[in-house]
Formats: C-alpha cells, structure tokens, sequence
C-alpha cells in the first residue's frame, strides 16, 4: 500500500492545510508560498499517477485517495480563493467547478454500482480542465501583478467552461443508464 505513488497523494493531502495556514498569513511572502505549496501538490498530481501507470504500482487505496486528494485540494483553494476576492467573478466559477466535482463523483460512485464505470471514465477533456484549473488557481492565488490575476481569472472560465462541458459528455455518456426505467 505504501509504494510511492501513495506517498505523494498522502503527502498533498498533508499540503491542504499547510497551503491554508499560509495563504491567510499576514506577510507580504505569504501568497507567494501559497501558491508554491498549491503548485507542489499540484506536481504531485502529476507525479503519482504517472508513476503508478509507469512503475505497475497501482493500488486500489491509490485509486480511492488520489481523486479524493484532487477535490479536496482544488475545493480549499477555491473557497479560500472566494473569501479572498469577495466576487462574483470569482465566486460563480468556484461554486460551478465545485459543484461539477460533487456530481461527477456521485455519477461515477451511481454508474460503478450499476456496473458501467468505464462508460465515466476521466476523458481527456478532463485532463485540461485540470491543467487550466491549476494555472489559473496558481496565479490567483500568487497575485504577482494585475496582468497575472486577469491571464489567471481568463484560465478560471476556460477551465469553468470545460468544466460544464465534460459535466455534460460525462452525462451524456451516463444518459440511457440514468433514464432506464427500473419497474
């Protein structure tokens, strides 16, 4: 179970609240190390899944915890993204991404029971929802100057965008199992 892969999903796990503490920390460097821990944890994404597939070291506790590890993460950042803003710009996408994370996984949990858990599997659509995602929360969160917080808050409603968009492929993919009629 703990093979390395593992290791670096636990260890962004254990980077969430670090990530936290800083980012509310009442010093000029403290959005600047928020945003490395964001982009630490954001490597270990990367990291442990192409090593799981490369080292043959997937595991079903890896499975479960890297996805888990993932919302969790991006959640933080952006409810602590939301506090920091207080807008609209920022709150909507949050909430849109948010509340696609909830669905999905309570799509994919639904299709697993009914044996169909491919028909949802992560699309590549998905993976650059990701990537934008955590640009734009890197740069959101770091502030470096104005022309980085709009580059970042245009990268939000890309990754918002394809958000909804691999909401819908992925319930469409679902449709005829969530329409059957089960009497």
């Amino acid at each position: 179970m703990w093979n390395i892969p593992n290791t670096l999903t636990t260890f962004r796990l254990f980077l969430i609240p670090i990530f936290l503490v800083i980012f509310y920390l009442p010093f000029s460097w403290a959005f600047f190390a928020a945003a490395f821990v964001f982009w630490l944890a954001s490597i270990t994404d990367i990291l442990d899944g192409y090593l799981a597939r490369r080292l043959n070291q997937s595991t079903p506790f890896g499975a479960f915890l890297d996805p888990v590890a993932d919302k969790v993460m991006v959640c933080a950042a952006l409810v602590a993204l939301s506090s920091h803003y207080q807008s609209l710009y920022m709150t909507i996408p949050a909430l849109v991404i948010i509340s696609r994370e909830i669905v999905i996984s309570a799509l994919r949990e639904w299709m697993a029971e009914q044996g169909k858990r491919d028909n949802v599997a992560v699309s590549n659509m998905g993976k650059f929802k990701t990537a934008a995602q955590m640009l734009a929360i890197i740069g959101l969160i770091w502030q470096f100057d104005t022309w980085m917080i709009y580059l970042s808050y245009g990268l939000l409603y890309v990754a918002t965008f394809l958000t909804l968009s691999s909401m819908l492929q992925y319930l469409m993919a679902a449709w005829s199992e969530l329409t059957k009629n089960r009497s």
